[in-house]
């Protein structure tokens, strides 16, 4: 028989579905109510229950609130002054024609660090749309390219939202969550990157046509024709662009490494010197972001007075509003879990079982987001769901734990998640079948590459992992792989249907 506070959660998390599916309820009320119910038919008493709430959620915002705020406020002075469309432009310079699908991918892995990723697409939108018109390029190349360099450092990259809001969670460090978020992210966004090349061959017909395609020196021409106009545009120096953003990522860093030497490489007393003061103060993520966002306000947007300044600040932070809340939510509810005993019934449970614990993260944000397609509500969902679980657990790595949640949540971007939508329709696709072989499978392909790369570094450097951990998300690209294969037509054949 199963113990009183696993049927709690079982129950609490049927309501829960139940509720972002089937009825009008927003996902924030849905769980709180879910919290409820775990704590009330758990055990736990009227009182102890919504103390466990105000708990989790209090203790969750604590950590990363301010940073959050911080970082919504900086990406809206990133999107106002026009820096996004700096970074392609400088990176589109550098790598030259025939490479801007990679170029916007890596603008999009950037910007994406502080800029919700729909708005930031719809922003940078127009660059691939002009890249398509003066190089011949596919439209669905550049666009997907860039939507995946957004969606992947979106998904697991903080200062964005749903990471923070995991790493919280799962009790991790922000500068080591950081720091494995960047590295995942780029062999996920080659895949996408690869995928993007291949539509370009698979749907012809999104190629804008220019005059005499086949002559390089008119595809020379076209490009140098692009590459002139954005240089004449008053736009921000990639330097002043780029140091918003790279600013707080190596001050957390540093501080990160400096404590690192401290602890590994006998650099005694480091921390209790005059310098270490400095790098554990500047590094702090509060401090961090905040020396960003007055970087970006003096160096981005001189020309803006204060009352406008201001109000730009305030709608970034508008935006992060609901955000907040359901982080919030998502703490509130594994307090209760933890609180009711629910995570070490299920710890118990799941150490008789051949499954590894790094897994129930993952599959949990895989559910949930096939479920109601919200990136940051099912990592936020797995984290607080499974970290009281491996809380119980010996020896098990949070890190990859939590970068498990965040991967998990990439899964299929389909119907129920909004960013599928902008993709496909700024594009103009309308057909249901294009539409998910454009945006669904390449953000499958990334679910795979990254959720695969996790397992593997827990086997390595982890701890409790199995061999057949990366089995699961290596079939699905096996079956990605197969699916593009099998689509593949000769270019004759191509040419011949349309």
């Amino acid at each position: 028989m199963l113990p009183i506070s696993v049927i709690g959660l079982i129950i609490a998390v049927f309501v829960l579905i139940f509720l972002v599916l089937r009825t009008r309820v927003h996902v924030l009320i849905a769980m709180l109510a879910a919290a409820c119910i775990a704590g009330l038919i758990g055990g736990l008493s009227v009182d102890d229950t919504m103390s466990a709430i105000s708990k989790g959620f209090g203790g969750t915002l604590g950590g990363i609130g301010i940073v959050i705020g911080l970082g919504v406020m900086m990406g809206a002075i990133l999107e106002t002054s026009g820096a996004g469309e700096s970074i392609a432009y400088h990176f589109i310079k550098w790598l030259g024609k025939k490479k801007e699908e990679m170029a916007l991918a890596i603008t999009g892995y950037i910007v994406s660090i502080p800029v919700f990723v729909d708005s930031a697409l719809i922003i940078l939108y127009p660059i691939a749309k002009s890249l398509s018109k003066t190089s011949g390029r596919s439209i669905l190349t550049l666009t997907v390219a860039l939507a995946g360099g957004l969606v992947v450092a979106h998904h697991c990259i903080p200062p964005t939202p749903g990471p923070l809001g995991v790493a919280s969670i799962f009790g991790v460090d922000i500068a080591s969550m950081l720091g494995l978020g960047l590295v995942i992210a780029l062999p996920s966004i080659y895949g996408i990157v690869m995928y993007a090349r291949w539509l370009e061959k698979h749907f012809p017909e999104y190629a804008t046509p220019v005059s005499l395609p086949q002559e390089s020196d008119d595809l020379k021409k076209v490009h140098d024709e692009y590459m002139a106009s954005k240089a004449t545009k008053n736009l921000p120096s990639l330097m002043k662009s780029i140091m918003p953003i790279a600013v707080p990522i190596l001050l957390i860093l540093v501080k990160s490494l400096a404590s690192l030497l401290e602890k590994q490489l006998g650099f005694d007393g480091l921390s209790e010197s005059a310098l270490g003061a400095v790098i554990n103060f500047v590094g702090h993520p509060v401090i961090a972001l905040s020396i960003s966002t007055l970087l970006a306000v003096y160096t981005l947007t001189p020309y803006l007075d204060k009352e406008t300044t201001t109000r730009k600040l305030e709608e970034g932070i508008s935006t992060s509003g609901i955000i907040l809340l359901v982080t919030g939510a998502g703490g509130a509810l594994g307090s209760v879990l933890r609180e009711s005993g629910a995570g070490t019934e299920i710890a118990n449970q799941i150490a008789a079982l051949s499954i590894s614990p790094i897994m129930i993260p993952f599959i949990i944000a895989t559910l949930v987001r096939v479920i109601q397609g919200s990136g940051t509500v099912s990592m936020i969902t797995a984290a607080s769901i499974s970290a009281p679980v491996l809380a119980e657990m010996e020896g098990i790595n949070m890190l990859f734990a939590a970068s498990a949640a965040t991967m998990g949540s990439l899964f299929a971007g389909y119907f129920n998640d909004s960013l599928f939508h902008i993709v496909n329709r700024l594009m103009g696709v309308t057909e249901v079948r294009k539409q998910l072989v454009i945006w669904t499978v390449p953000t499958t392909i990334a679910w795979s590459i990254g959720g695969s790369l996790v397992m593997i570094l827990n086997l390595i450097f982890g701890s409790q992992g199995s061999v057949f951990d990366p089995v699961v998300p290596l079939l699905f690209l096996a079956g990605c792989i197969y699916f593009v294969k099998s689509q593949s037509k000769p270019a004759a054949e191509v040419a011949a249907s349309n």
